[in-house]
């Protein structure tokens, strides 16, 4: 089996248009595999034949096809009971609203941590209850639960702690909070070990002695479900004899964004809690979110590119450069013109965090290209004072350019801070946690796609070829970067109406990507740079119809450099197609992922 940033599999696989190696270094594949299913699909359900292609490329059966395009969470929303230790959590946090007691919330700096420490906030505040949310520093704390921060929080009144986001592996903050008398509520979704850390609970759909069928929950996913069983219990209670009960509809766009930028695959329940939570964005009722956005220049209705791409980024970058607890601060606050502030505040860490990165990863690049190709499924990369906040997003480009897993070092004095981001099908949190328990780290965790850890400077030799192995035996062959295709068109094609019906696939993320087409043999007319290095072309096709497309931070690439001296030659371009409404009209766009020169 062979693996890639944007795919697995392509061995054995005609090349798509004859496409061995692009300008990127990528075999073109086709991600659709059985033609009959894709007839029969839009047959089936009276959908256009590219619809059909798109699903059956998905492996969406037709049994399933129903639900996959209208998700809602009355069919797909899970019982929260099922996962282990809910029922002591709700009864331990019924016993804490209704007796006026204190709750603390513990949550990570990411957007994952960021949604689900503000959903749990705004849940418990409606029901009447008082809490204090603590979001630790990324730089002076680091990740996850600390005990002199728990102390802090017991010392101004708190009785119990939810972690969210963070927790599965906290085994001596945890301890030491349990010595002191203080009731911890674990509730995460990281890879967990055998043995658990002392809590009263700890809700993990990934633990691993846990059953549920709903692994790729996102935080933010299990944090919804520890509300809808916490309302139900305080319903039992008859605490809604006097005050309403909450509805917690209302915070879906909450769960949506956390969702989509923790990069969780959009299938089963977690497709219905984005599809329903992008409604509810739409409405704009969080003033936080409706801030960040206009801050961000978005004025169409919300989709999961720009949860991911435009807002994540903008929550984000208050833990990355700035204030940890921004982003919660944002997404929690009533106060229109607090919002407004903090919205302007992230924009501008965001483009401080924009600053840093492309410094960094310029250094990154020429270190990965100035030494021999091992040939190994990992990238590790290290640098004297980098940013720790920004080590994540470098890790992430580096795996998008090179379809290599890849961990990007921050070295301090005798340690290093390690963020690592993986391809499809090699599960880089299983090899962190593996070299842990090992003696490699002082600490780390993550799940498949993305991985913390923190090492001792002596030991990143080992380190690199200790996961470099573990990730090699998870494959069965040579790693040959492929990125997948589900059709070609003319550029004429590439139309309004063909992006609007493919929608109907759509929320689009992990696990359900968005449609990639290769647009054939297209004359370029015109390339130029634009922005912070990327490439803006015009292309025209067969019929003499003119396309519009970009390729974000290329110009310093080998296929930026061939776009760019094009001089009128044709090319495959592979991309995504969106929808362009600059100045009010709605065109198409092309997101260039990759390019070959047309034979």
């Amino acid at each position: 089996m062979t693996r890639s940033g944007d795919a697995s599999g392509g061995a054995g696989h005609p090349a798509f248009l004859g496409v061995e190696h692009s300008l990127s270094r990528r075999r073109w594949v086709s991600r659709l595999s059985d033609e009959r299913n894709a007839l029969a699909l839009s047959q089936r359900l009276g959908l256009p034949e590219m619809v059909g292609r798109v699903l059956a490329a998905r492996n969406v059966s037709l049994d399933e096809a129903e639900s996959f395009l209208n998700p809602t969470l009355r069919d797909l929303l899970p019982d929260p009971g099922h996962l282990k230790d809910m029922d002591k959590a709700v009864e331990r946090l019924v016993q804490a609203v209704t007796s006026g007691e204190t709750i603390g919330i513990f949550g990570d700096y990411d957007v994952d941590g960021a949604t689900s420490s503000a959903l749990l906030h705004n849940v418990l505040d409606a029901v009447g209850a008082t809490v204090r949310v603590y979001i630790p520093d990324r730089i002076t704390e680091g990740y996850g639960p600390n005990a002199a921060a728990l102390a802090r929080l017991q010392a101004e009144g708190v009785g119990v702690v939810v972690t969210v986001d963070c927790g599965a592996t906290a085994f001596e903050p945890l301890t030491a909070a349990q010595e002191a008398g203080l009731d911890m509520i674990v509730v995460d979704h990281h890879v967990g070990e055998a043995a658990l850390p002392p809590a009263l609970a700890v809700i993990n759909p990934n633990r691993l002695d846990e059953t549920s069928p709903h692994g790729h929950l996102a935080a933010v996913g299990v944090a919804f479900l520890l509300a809808v069983a916490l309302n139900r219990g305080l319903k039992q209670a008859g605490w809604y004899q006097t005050r309403p009960a909450p509805d917690l509809m209302r915070w879906l766009d909450l769960v949506a964004l956390g969702t989509v930028c923790d990069v969780v695959p959009l299938v089963g329940v977690n497709r219905a809690l984005v599809t329903q939570g992008l409604k509810v964005m739409a409405k704009r009722a969080n003033v936080g979110l409706a801030a960040l956005a206009d801050v961000a220049g978005i004025k169409e209705r919300p989709d999961s590119y720009q949860l991911g791409y435009i807002l994540g980024p903008r929550v984000n970058a208050g833990g990355r450069v700035g204030e940890a607890g921004l982003g919660t601060r944002l997404l929690s606050t009533h106060d229109p013109a607090e919002a407004a502030g903090i919205a302007q505040q992230l924009d501008g860490y965001n483009k401080d965090r924009q600053e840093i990165e492309a410094a960094m990863l310029l250094d990154a690049i020429e270190q990965v290209e100035s030494r021999p190709d091992d040939g190994k499924p990992l990238l590790m990369v290290t640098g004297e004072g980098w940013h720790q906040g920004v080590i994540g997003i470098i890790a992430g480009r580096l795996k998008e350019r090179y379809g290599r897993a890849t961990c990007v070092v921050a070295l301090d004095g005798d340690r290093g801070k390690g963020s690592g981001r993986s391809v499809t099908g090699l599960d880089l949190g299983a090899a962190i946690i593996a070299a842990r328990q090992d003696g490699l780290l002082l600490a780390g965790g993550g799940h498949a796609m993305a991985a913390g850890f923190t090492v001792a400077r002596d030991k990143l030799p080992q380190l690199h070829e200790f996961i470099a192995q573990r990730l090699q035996a998870q494959l069965d062959g040579e790693l040959v970067p492929v990125l997948e295709l589900d059709g070609a068109l003319d550029a004429g094609a590439a139309s309004v109406d063909l992006v609007e019906v493919l929608a109907q696939v759509g929320p689009f993320g992990s696990g359900n990507p968005e449609p990639r087409f290769a647009i054939t043999a297209a004359r370029i007319v015109k390339a130029d740079v634009v922005g912070n290095g990327h490439v803006r072309l015009i292309l025209v096709g067969n019929g003499g119809k003119r396309l519009k497309a970009i390729a974000f931070r290329a110009a310093d690439t080998e296929m930026g450099h061939a776009l760019l001296s094009s001089q009128g030659g044709a090319f495959h371009l592979a991309g995504t197609l969106r929808i362009d409404t600059w100045q009010g009209a709605a065109n198409v766009q092309l997101i260039v992922d990759d390019a070959a020169p047309a034979r």
